[in-house]
């Protein structure tokens, strides 16, 4: 019985990322919108996990996931997962790179990942002539720079739970 619980609880934590990253997505929720700021989590769960646990997520899925949330949000067909995609390249090329895992390391090379998605996501949006908001997007990038921390503390200790 302790082992079936044992197995049963690792599983879960093991697909935690896949459940986050559909829920997100399904949900609407990928951006939280407070009354002054807003924090894209998409971003954030898909970098970190593709940083640290890359088996956790699959391409595919990430894919999956922006085409949903496309869907919902009502963009065009693509931009949201190419954006993904892209913070998913940026993840695994300093997954590659990188020599020891730090915070600080981790955020300092989310700033390339975050501006060449949100500089894809506007060249998408732009060329399929939908509207953009240049002042919200801005926001956006900044406060979800500045939020990752607290994500990936959360997201650690996820980690932690997994190994024990």
């Amino acid at each position: 019985m302790a082992l079936t619980y044992k197995t049963i609880k690792f599983k879960f934590f093991e697909l935690l990322p896949l459940f986050l990253l559909f829920f997100i997505s399904l949900n609407g929720s990928s951006v939280i919108d407070l009354k002054f700021f807003s924090i894209n989590i998409h971003y954030i769960l898909v970098y970190y996990w593709v940083l640290r646990q890359p088996q956790s997520l699959g391409y595919g899925f990430i894919f999956l996931s922006g085409i949903i949330s496309d869907v919902v949000f009502g963009f065009p067909l693509g931009v949201n997962a190419l954006s993904l995609l892209i913070i998913a390249a940026v993840a695994a090329y300093v997954r590659v790179v990188t020599v020891r895992i730090t915070l600080i390391n981790d955020w300092i090379s989310f700033i390339p990942a975050l501006l060449i998605a949100n500089f894809v996501y506007f060249l998408s949006l732009y060329f399929s002539n939908h509207a953009v908001d240049y002042l919200y997007l801005f926001n956006n990038s900044i406060f979800t720079f500045i939020f990752y921390p607290i994500l990936w503390g959360l997201f650690s200790l996820i980690i932690n739970l997994m190994k024990s």
